[in-house]
């Protein structure tokens, strides 16, 4: 680690000995601390299920709580019917028939042995349900034009309070400038109306909070008409000026909270009804003000204290006006000037000041108290008193208290509870010693050394390596103690000791820090167009630090959401190391997609856009315009581009008259263009609709438009495609393509025919005709005719037509003769010479075939070549023969595909329409070499700690003479990144096989080997492949049944702990499984659950990628279900027994002849024996000893262990070869040799391979 140096940094936590914003640790003693307490109000709702008082504290030691109601004691544990808590001074009261019992005021208090504290109070209220007096109402009766006053006087309950004038009906009663409702619930009338006059005024009081709504008694108005006054009360309806109802009197006060909404209120009664008007004397109203009930009610919206003043009211009419002066004070209640007195920490001996300073008006009254108790005025030794400060002098550990502060005023109070803790303790490290932290590279870390001591302490941190102090520059202890490390390097690993001391003594942890390399993307998503309905997929690969490897994740999110696809229950989106895959895309899935590589220290991002290509949807709002005849104008409105521009439009028509219900196409129309100008037929019925094209193709099409039928005209054309033939002698044939039904552009449709001798006659002969042919007979025989055909319908005739020529028939004899000699080619291409261009292609020229020669119309000629033989063997064959066909009067044409390093022979003919001509005489010419074919069998194999055996065969098709092998490779690192391509030349062609050294331990690798020539190399075919793992396993054997395979290995025993994996493959399904880690020691491992009769790849790993560090591999076949096992014994055959029965017979039927050909002095077959050669003789001893086998259950086959040997020495043990493969699939094995497919036996893996035809790289 490079060592950090600086001057000494000393950490002092403050200078002075008084902690402020005090936090001490539960470890250290301390006093009560209130942590939750209940509000100052607290209402019983009928609807809630219980009410809780809270009072919470923390302490050392453990706090007691208590509680006082209204002043006396309270204990709500000694009541059943109360809900507690150990350890907590929290209660329950459950809402029940009892709940009014327990309204008050409560105080809560904390205390241990080292002081008490307190809460403020809280007013529990149990508000009853508010109800009117049942009472009646005597009727008010006044005479029109009286004032009337109907007082509501609602019960007192719960605010707010919500009246309503309505009659018994619930309709609301009207108000307007004449009739108003008070703040207070009243209603008032300026001046009284006969149609006031009502029996069923009644007043609603509303109380939201507690859901109830009641009514007072209906009350009555009576209006007596004017007329029916005596003159003694004729003075009360007539006009007089305004006098106030409301508010008495000239002048009121008014007190309100700051932010709180100002109300003034003025009714006055008058004929005619007065008017009101608003004022602030000296000033302007606030900007706040707003004027409402009729002008009689001015409210201000959060008061302020400069909205204080005098506010005046006007009632006023043409007799007069009457006003009231409203003086407003706005005053606060208690609240801290700044922030509440904190807590304090102090040594012993220190002085100390408590300030309690708070505003509000009326200005706050401030009372101390003690751990609860109040302090009286008197002086007390080292302690004095200042209205809102308390100080103290030479503190001891004694003056340890709680003091509480309360400021009060008439709108409330604030209280703060202060602890002041006189302490001396050596510095307590809070954080965790041997503490291990890891940052990324260039990023920060923090490492923390909380500490707490009195006095403060002096914080110092060093390097664990050197001692020597840190500080400065990239390093920075912060005030809590932490030290933070900026931009960090690898060389800032190690440890760090965090020593903090003060006057008390000192301590000292130790930290670890260990640096990562940063997490990176190095192959971002990449945007991409996708159709809809197809499978989207972004790759996202990152490099990070290996000791990371798990804990690194690949997230995907799409557009910003906090939910990652990683996790989502659509079963459409997958996502897979790395890869998500979208499938069946559709057009709400576009948009953008962030990959995001995370670790558990750092995280990179990257993101790439989804667009959607579809067809465009169909064109709307179809519009006919211009309507003339035969033509039209259809315009539309574009649909939907979806991501792909419009780069047409198809106008399609559809008629009812010849083909219904059938569109075909009428015209194609520029993507810039949103209307066609369409010439029709004639007499046709349409109906028309449009498609939009892009590069992704056809959209659907759009609805139809109504039917536009055009009028009928003559014909615009006339019949194409005129044919004359001569079937027969003195007949011609005329046929021709009639008109579409939609072209008759009218009724009755029928053809003038015409014709005439060219030449010889002067006027045409015609003939009208429906049908589209005619026969004109008794003509001369092969003789030219003019023809021409019109068409005609009701309303005219068509364009005049073209005149087109034709013979008549020909001679029967010299059709005859036609048909005997076929009428094909007579004459073969000559000339024909072959340039060959490079190894695979080919230039042929030839001189073409008279015109004479050709007996009918030339089509083209057939160009045919075969291969003789391949140059690299003697052996000739005809191989398959291919052929070309060269259109036209063409003479030359390039052959593609030919077979390096062949011979080919190669012919032309011509062909016509009746046939092909005789071919030339071949040509032959061979190809020169190319480079090989790309190899079909690579295999690495033999896993050391550092090498590997690559295995591979020769290609099947060499194109040449080979010269050698190019082989290449590359490292794979845990995010399947390719490191530097290395090369090795493999001289001989005669190696197939090559040992890699100076490898990377337990590393992957690619491996990449083409077959070369002279021209160069071929395709590379490639393997994955890796260095042997710290477990080597030896005398790997596996036993096979119908649905499972037992693999057994021994492990050397300081290996007994590594971990390895077991991989097998279905050969036709292709898909690898990977089994969980496997401890070495187990010795052996189950697959279960494969198919009967099938064909297995089983693979021993080291790492859990089945591509890679390969220790063991072989291919298993399953046998058939419910077949017998192979190691059951041939005694029980059928065979056997009756083979045991027939020898003694045989033996006994041999004795009896040896015995009478020697009774008849025979010869023996000793004597024939003796005249044979000594080879054959010797054949003989080897045929009577052909071959061994071995049905030992535990002993390996010679067929899978000493082939292995044999192919290393190059040995050739046909007569082993012979049994162990005989109607056995041959299969390459891993190390080279070819191996039988046995099930039900062990066999025992080579691991290594010795031999001269290995080479070393």
């Amino acid at each position: 680690m490079r060592p950090l140096r600086g001057s000494c940094l000393a950490l002092l936590l403050a200078l002075s000995s008084t902690i402020l914003g005090l936090h001490i640790p539960l470890e250290v003693e301390q006093l009560p601390t209130i942590t939750a307490k209940a509000p100052s109000s607290l209402i019983a709702f009928p609807f809630d299920e219980n009410f809780t008082l809270k009072c919470e504290a923390k302490g050392n030691p453990q706090p007691a709580f208590r509680w006082t109601r209204d002043g006396q004691h309270f204990d709500p544990r000694r009541d059943p019917r109360l809900q507690t808590q150990p350890n907590s001074g929290s209660f329950v009261i459950p809402n029940n028939k009892h709940v009014s019992e327990y309204r008050g005021k409560y105080q809560c208090y904390v205390f241990n042995t080292l002081g008490t504290a307190m809460t403020e109070e809280t007013n529990f209220i149990v508000p009853n349900v508010p109800k009117f007096p049942k009472e009646k109402l005597p009727p008010v009766v006044v005479v029109e034009g009286q004032s009337i006053v109907l007082e509501c006087n609602p019960p007192d309950g719960i605010a707010p309070l919500q009246v309503y004038w309505m009659t018994i009906g619930l309709k609301h009663i009207e108000q307007n400038e004449r009739v108003s409702m008070g703040l207070n619930g009243n209603l008032y009338f300026s001046n009284a109306v006969e149609r006031d006059s009502s029996g069923d005024y009644c007043c609603f009081a509303a109380f939201p909070r507690i859901r109830t709504i009641v009514q007072k008694p209906a009350m009555s108005v009576v209006v007596k008409p004017s007329k029916d006054v005596t003159e003694l009360d004729d003075s009360k309806t007539t006009e007089r000026e305004p006098s106030l109802l409301l508010p008495p009197g000239g002048q009121s006060e008014v007190h309100l909270v700051k932010g709180d909404e100002l109300e003034l209120e003025c009714i006055a009664e008058g004929l005619p009804t007065p008017v009101y008007e608003w004022t602030k004397v000296g000033e302007t109203l606030p900007r706040r003000t707003n004027i409402k009930n009729f002008g009689k009610l001015l409210t201000v919206a959060k008061v302020k204290r400069e909205d204080d003043g005098m506010f005046k009211c006007t009632a006023k009419n043409h007799l007069g006006e009457k006003s009231h002066f409203f003086s407003v004070s706005v005053e606060e209640p208690p609240s801290w000037a700044e922030e509440p007195p904190e807590s304090q920490l102090v040594t012993i001996g220190s002085d100390v000041q408590i300030k309690c300073a708070t505003t509000g008006r009326p200005r706050p009254t401030i009372t101390w108290r003690i751990n609860g108790q109040p302090i009286g005025d008197t002086p007390t030794p080292g302690r004095r008193l200042f209205d809102d400060t308390i100080m103290l002098q030479q503190v001891q550990r004694s003056d340890t208290a709680v003091y509480q502060c309360q400021a009060s005023n008439p709108h409330g109070s604030v209280m703060a509870n202060v602890n002041l803790m006189v302490l001396n303790l050596r510095p307590l490290i809070l954080t965790r010693d041997f503490q291990e932290y890891s940052a990324v590279q260039g990023k920060h870390v923090l490492m923390e050394c909380s500490v707490f001591s009195s006095p403060p302490a002096t914080v110092v941190w060093t390097s664990g390596e050197t001692g020597e102090t840190v500080g400065g520059g990239r390093f920075s202890v912060l005030a809590d103690g932490s030290l933070q490390l900026q931009r960090v390097a690898k060389e800032d690993t190690g440890q760090y000791t965090c020593q903090a001391s003060n006057s008390e003594g000192e301590t000292f942890i130790t930290s670890k820090l260990e640096i990562k390399d940063p997490t990176r993307i190095i192959e971002p998503p990449q945007d991409l167009k996708i159709l809809r309905g197809t499978t989207a997929q972004f790759i996202c690969q990152a490099e990070y630090d290996r000791s990371l490897r798990r804990e690194i994740e690949i997230l995907w999110a799409r557009d910003g959401e906090e939910a990652y696809l990683n996790y989502t229950q659509d079963a459409r989106y997958s996502v897979d190391d790395g890869i998500l895959q979208i499938s069946n895309v559709s057009h709400s899935d576009e948009g953008l997609y962030s990959c995001v590589a995370k670790t558990t220290l750092d995280q990179d991002q990257a993101a790439a856009y989804l667009t959607v290509l579809d067809v465009p949807e169909a064109p709307e709002d179809l519009v006919l315009a211009d309507k003339r005849g035969r033509s039209v104008r259809l315009k539309w409105t574009p649909g939907e581009e979806h991501n792909s521009r419009i780069t047409e439009f198809v106008v399609e028509y559809e008629e009812n008259q010849w083909d219904p219900e059938r569109w075909r196409e009428l015209e194609r129309v520029p993507g810039n263009h949103a209307s066609a100008m369409l010439m029709l037929q004639g007499h046709i019925n349409y109906r028309f609709r449009v498609c939009a094209v892009n590069d992704v193709g056809q959209g659907p099409p759009s609805r139809p438009t109504d039917r536009y039928k055009t009028q009928a005209t003559e014909p615009d054309r006339n019949p194409e495609n005129i044919k004359i033939e001569g079937h027969l002698p003195n007949q011609m044939d005329i046929t021709w393509e009639p008109l579409m039904p939609v072209e008759h552009n009218g009724p009755g449709l029928e053809y003038k025919v015409s014709y005439r001798r060219l030449g010889v006659e002067d006027s045409w002969t015609e003939q009208m005709v429906k049908r589209h042919s005619f026969v004109v007979k008794n003509t001369p025989t092969f003789v030219p005719y003019e023809i021409k055909i019109q068409a005609h319908n009701q309303q005219g005739w068509g364009p005049e037509p073209k005149v087109v020529t034709g013979y008549s028939g020909e001679d029967v004899v010299f059709w005859h003769c036609l048909q005997e000699n076929g009428s094909v080619p007579l004459a073969s291409p000559e000339d024909v010479s072959v340039e060959v261009k490079n190894a695979t292609l080919l230039r042929v020229r030839w001189n073409p075939v008279p015109a004479n020669a050709l007996r009918g119309h030339l089509v083209g000629y057939n160009v045919n070549w075969w291969r003789t033989q391949s140059l690299l063997v003697s052996t000739k064959g005809p191989g398959e023969k291919q052929s070309m066909k060269v259109f036209g009067n063409r003479t030359h044409a390039m052959i593609p595909g030919v077979k390096p390093f062949s011979e080919y022979r190669l012919s032309v003919n011509v062909f016509t329409k009746k046939g092909n001509g005789p071919s030339s005489l071949p040509v032959t010419f061979t190809t020169p070499q190319g480079v090989p074919e790309k190899m079909s069998i690579l295999r690495a194999t033999n896993p050391q700690r550092t090498s590997i055996t690559l295995v591979w065969a020769p290609p099947v098709e060499a194109n040449g003479i080979l010269t050698g092998y190019s082989l290449q490779y590359q490292q794979i690192n845990d995010t399947q990144h390719l490191g530097e391509l290395r090369s090795v030349n493999v001289s001989s062609p005669d190696i197939t096989q090559w040992v890699l050294v100076d490898l990377e331990r337990f590393s992957a690798y690619k491996f990449y080997l083409s077959a070369c020539t002279k021209v160069g190399c071929g395709p590379a075919i490639s393997e994955e492949g890796g260095t042997a793992t710290e477990a080597p396993l030896l005398n790997v054997s596996y036993y096979v049944s119908d649905t499972y395979v037992k693999i057994i290995w021994t492990v050397p025993g300081e290996h007994r702990n590594s971990a390895l994996y077991v991989a097998y493959m279905n050969h036709r399904e292709g898909l690898w499984t990977t089994s969980e880690a496997v401890t070495a020691s187990k010795a052996f491992h189950l697959i279960d659950g494969l198919a009967p009769g099938s064909v297995y790849t089983v693979r021993l790993l080291a790492s859990r990628r089945h591509d890679s560090a390969v220790i063991f591999e072989d291919v298993i076949h399953t046998s058939e279900k419910g077949a017998d096992r192979q190691d059951v014994g041939v005694s029980s055959r059928g065979w056997f027994v009756g083979l045991m029965c027939v020898l003694p017979l045989a033996t006994l039927a041999a004795l009896i002849s040896c015995f009478v050909c020697r009774n008849r002095g025979g010869k023996y077959a000793v004597k024939e024996k003796e005249d044979l050669p000594a080879d054959q003789e010797s054949k003989g001893v080897n045929e009577d000893t052909f071959c061994e086998y071995s049905d030992n259950d535990e002993k390996p086959l010679k067929g899978s262990l000493h082939s292995l040997e044999r192919l290393a020495t190059g040995e050739d043990d046909s007569c082993e070869s012979v049994v162990d493969y005989e109607d056995e699939e041959e299969q390459f094995n891993e190390d080279g040799s070819f191996i039988g497919e046995y099930s039900g036996r062990r066999r025992r893996a080579s691991v290594e391979m010795n031999g001269p035809s290995s080479s070393v790289a």
